[in-house]
Formats: structure tokens, C-alpha cells, sequence
């Protein structure tokens, strides 16, 4: 039997642990929603429990589930005990996600399939499993959190590029088929934010020793590194989450969110491709 408060929501996190999803649960909590927050390990929710009892909602609105979006089994252990404790998911949050690095000569094919096994495949999973459920009660909301990499690929990132760009058909596609039963698809695409993504990308870049890419490798992070110190707080994308997840209508599928965000997809609808091409090898040059 279901234990929940019939006037209370019910969303379904993602990547809890840290980052986007750390922040978005503790938003959503904020506004009243009960909120399953999933990750992969549980040893790591220390810090989600930390913000959670700041706001005052610790042991009661937000509960902590393991759950690896790669892993059949425990995606159906949390949804389906989410049902049966609440009666209904309104809201999924996809955020779980990694970054793989690299030049895509020197990306092992082992790194290319966990990045499209975490990034897309599991976000594919994740929403197969919910839609049951949102199509029996009426609606749902769908969140995909993608990234301006999912619109514009730049060199040193072709992996994570790739999981994002198919992120973005997928979901066109999705809310096209799940808008007639009332659920709401929408991608968020934040720009670059001070989230641990990128430093863990950073520790863990594909180069080799003696790699011909040495020298545009080392541009490129030279970019991500000043970029990413200088990148706004992520709370205004949680907070843009929370604005989406109350919605009872999402008029648009996409919403860029941060420095450069509305700018660079613009700028590759009206600029010829030598243009962007061009203005790319000089932003690496400039940094060698």
C-alpha cells in the first residue's frame, strides 16, 4: 500500500550525490515536493544530508536510494519502490552523468561505451522506466539535464559531446510521443558552472605520453580550467529545475542556462561553419 499524503508530489533524482543533482533535490524538497534522491554509491550522501538538514528537510522530504543508471536491476528496486511508497513519480529528474576526456584518437572504446552507457543509455532506461506510470496517472514531467556540449562539440570533449547531442534527438523525440498523455519533456542546458564534473574529467584525460594532440590538448584545458573557475553557482540551475518541475505547461523543449549558453547555438544557426572553425583554432592557438 502506498504511503504518501495524496496533496504532495513525488520526483525521482538522478546523480544525487553532488553537483546539479545534490542541488536540484535539495530545490525541489524546497518547494514541497517529496523527493527520492538516487545515486550510484550510498557511502556518498553525506554531503546531500549536510544541505538537506540546513534547509530543514532532512528524514522526512528527501530519501536517499542507491541506484546506478547502468544497472537494470537497481533502476527497477527504486522506481518500483517508489510507487509502492508513494503512489506516483511527477517528476524525473535525469541528471546522473560523467565526462569523459580526450582526443578521440586516444579515447579507449571502453571509455567511449561508459560514456554513452552513463550519459544516454542510462537516461534512456531511466525514462522507459517511469512512463508507465506517469501514463497511468495522467502526467509527468520529464527533466533532462543536458549541456551546451549536447549543441556545439569542441575538441578534447568528442565523447562527451556525442552522449549529449544524443540526448537531444532522443528527447525531441520522446516529447513528441508522450505529449498526448499529458507528460512534459524538457532539456536544460546549462553552460559551465562550478560542479565537480569537469575536475574529475580533467584527473582522468585519455592523452598519451607521446601524443601528436600534446600541444591542442593542452589549449583546450587551458580554456576548460579559466573557464571553470570563473563559472557562475550552480544553485541557478537547480533553481531553474524547480521552476520547470512546478510548470503545468512547458511551452519549449530546450533551456539554455548560463554564460554563453543562449549565445553559441545562435551564433551556429547564422555564422557560416569556416566562421566558428576558423575562430575555434584561433581560441587554441592563443593558448599554447
Amino acid at each position: 500500500m502506498a504511503m504518501h499524503r495524496k496533496h504532495e508530489k513525488t520526483a525521482l533524482v538522478t546523480g544525487a550525490s553532488s553537483g546539479f543533482g545534490l542541488l536540484i533535490a535539495v530545490e525541489l524538497a524546497k518547494r514541497g515536493y517529496r523527493v527520492v534522491a538516487a545515486m550510484r554509491d550510498l557511502g556518498r550522501q553525506a554531503a546531500l544530508v549536510r544541505e538537506a538538514e540546513r534547509i530543514g528537510a532532512a528524514g522526512g522530504r528527501i530519501e536517499v536510494v542507491r541506484l546506478d543508471v547502468t544497472d537494470a536491476e537497481t533502476i527497477e528496486a527504486a522506481v518500483s519502490g517508489t510507487l509502492q511508497r508513494y503512489g506516483r513519480i511527477d517528476v524525473l529528474v535525469n541528471n546522473a552523468g560523467m565526462a569523459v576526456g580526450g582526443f578521440v584518437e586516444e579515447v579507449p572504446m571502453a571509455a567511449w561505451r561508459a560514456q554513452m552507457e552513463t550519459n544516454f543509455l542510462g537516461l534512456v532506461a531511466m525514462t522507459r522506466a517511469v512512463l508507465p506510470a506517469m501514463r497511468a496517472q495522467g502526467g509527468g514531467t520529464i527533466i533532462q539535464m543536458s549541456s551546451v556540449s549536447g549543441l556545439w562539440g569542441i575538441p578534447g570533449f568528442g565523447a562527451y559531446a556525442a552522449s549529449k547531442f544524443a540526448v537531444e534527438g532522443f528527447s525531441e523525440s520522446l516529447r513528441h510521443e508522450v505529449s498526448p498523455f499529458g507528460i512534459r519533456v524538457a532539456l536544460v542546458e546549462p553552460g559551465a558552472y562550478r560542479t565537480a564534473i569537469w575536475a574529475k574529467g580533467f584527473a582522468e584525460m585519455h592523452a598519451r605520453s607521446d601524443s601528436p594532440y600534446a600541444g591542442a590538448l593542452k589549449a583546450v584545458l587551458g580554456i576548460a580550467r579559466r573557464t571553470a573557475e570563473t563559472a557562475p553557482d550552480p544553485r541557478e540551475v537547480a533553481e531553474l529545475v524547480g521552476r520547470l518541475a512546478d510548470k503545468r505547461r512547458i511551452s519549449r523543449l530546450r533551456y539554455p542556462i548560463g554564460r554563453g549558453s543562449r549565445l553559441l547555438p545562435l551564433a551556429g544557426r547564422l555564422l557560416p561553419w569556416r566562421v566558428i572553425e576558423a575562430a575555434t583554432r584561433r581560441a587554441m592557438r592563443g593558448q599554447k
